[in-house]
């Protein structure tokens, strides 16, 4: 009776509110997850190239830059407004500009990290004969992958939060949620689906970290030999 007492009183928390709506609330998080993974690969497939055309045609980096900041400043209700007429009242809509977003903070994270690698780590490679294609992949990418794996969390994260204004045309995963507890004032509602975007953030936030620190094993090794030097430096003191 108290549990059913906090849906009838409109309480922020409500745990009856949870176990009566289990399926919508599962159904509402894996589109928001759909949404943002596809809205994530395919803004890093088109980021990339585009970012290799800019580096390697320095008189387009600061248009392509540029214009990719210009698409970011752009209002999010804007943008879907504006896509509604070529896609239609779809998930395209929402994707095509959750893509558009990613791509400034993609872009310029991908060329962050190619131009931070070492010179003499792209000579001793051509040394070895290594051809453009082999050094890319092979000796330039490995060592960008810190800030490329950067650039990634913060587009991730910030997908998962503008993945929310998709509600305005049906679309928007937990948005959908907080966009009808906002208008029917139904508290729970709102704050259990809030809590579970946040929670979406936190988690692939995580787990991208973790998979950087897995692609980045030299790291660990080299944090670990400065902090033992360091170590041993404060006992010889």
């Amino acid at each position: 009776m108290a549990a059913q007492n906090c849906l009838i009183a409109n309480d922020w928390f409500c745990g009856e509110y949870v176990r009566t709506r289990g399926q919508e609330l599962t159904d509402a998080t894996l589109q928001h997850i759909g949404i943002t993974l596809v809205s994530v690969a395919i803004g890093l497939l088109v980021a990339f190239p585009l970012a290799l055309f800019a580096r390697r045609w320095r008189a387009v980096q600061g248009p392509v830059l540029g214009a990719t900041t210009i698409l970011y400043t752009v209002p999010s209700l804007a943008m879907f407004s504006l896509l509604v007429p070529v896609f239609g009242l779809s998930a395209a809509v929402v994707v095509t500009g959750l893509v558009l977003y990613s791509l400034t903070i993609l872009v310029r994270n991908i060329l962050a990290g190619l131009a931070a690698v070492p010179e003499e780590a792209r000579e001793a490679a051509r040394g070895m004969g290594y051809g453009p294609i082999r050094l890319l992949f092979g000796v330039e990418l490995p060592l960008a992958v810190p800030a490329l794996m950067a650039g990634l969390r913060i587009a991730t994260v910030s997908t998962v939060s503008l993945t929310t204004v998709g509600a305005i045309i049906g679309y928007g995963g937990l948005g959908n949620l907080i966009y009808e507890g906002m208008r029917s004032y139904f508290k729970a509602q709102v704050l259990t689906a809030s809590v579970l975007c946040v929670a979406l953030a936190v988690a692939a936030d995580l787990l991208l970290l973790f998979a950087q620190r897995l692609l980045t094993p030299w790291a660990r090794t080299g944090r670990r030999a400065v902090n033992r030097r360091a170590a041993e430096e404060a006992v010889v003191v």
